[in-house]
Parts: structure tokens; sequence; C-alpha cells
């Protein structure tokens, strides 16, 4: 039951990334095209409700999708198990989603 709930939470992630992943390409595309400055962006990002959701839920995505994805490689290849696998599983997520965190509020928070 567990490898089901984890197989759809990888691809519920996935299907979650899909729009936010082509979102923030085009995004890039527009700031290069049009020249702006870092700290041009930035002055667009700050104190912005909609980018500190767009990309606190791609930073909430990526996390459990790295996570989950990294599980397998490493129960595949160093064929950790159990406790050890769900801890490293967890603690994997959890690094991840502080780093994104982080970056997501230094880019939109004032």
């Amino acid at each position: 039951m567990l490898d089901l709930r984890l197989y759809m939470a990888q691809r519920i992630s996935a299907m979650v990334m899909i729009p936010l992943v082509l979102g923030h390409i085009a995004v890039m595309i527009y700031a290069i095209q049009g020249g702006l400055s870092s700290a041009e962006i930035l002055s667009r990002t700050q104190g912005s409700a909609f980018w500190f959701l767009f990309y606190g839920v791609f930073v909430v995505a990526v996390s459990v999708h790295a996570a989950i994805g990294l599980r397998v490689i490493v129960h595949e290849w160093l064929g950790l198990r159990g406790i050890a696998l769900s801890l490293l599983t967890w603690t994997i997520c959890l690094v991840l989603f502080v780093m994104g965190a982080r970056a997501v509020m230094a880019v939109t928070l004032l």
C-alpha cells in the first residue's frame, strides 16, 4: 500500500510540476529577451503573493518528487530498506523543502 501511495504522490507531483516548469521557462525567456537585470526581476517579485504561491507550490512538488525518486534509486543501488530508507527519504524531502523555501522567501518577501 505504501508503494502505491508513493507511486501516486510522485505522479501527482509530476503533474503539478509540468505547468510550473513551463511557466518558469516562459518567464525566464521573457526576462532574458527583455534584457531585464537581476535588480529589475527582484523588483517585480518582491512582495508578490502570486510569485510566492507559484514558486512555493513548485518547491513542495519538487521536494516530494525528488525525494521519492531518490528513494527508489537508493533502494535499488544500495539495498537500503525499512526505517532507514524512510528516514533518508523524509530527510531528503525536508532538506529540499527548506532550501527551496528559503530561496522563495528571499525572492518574494520584502
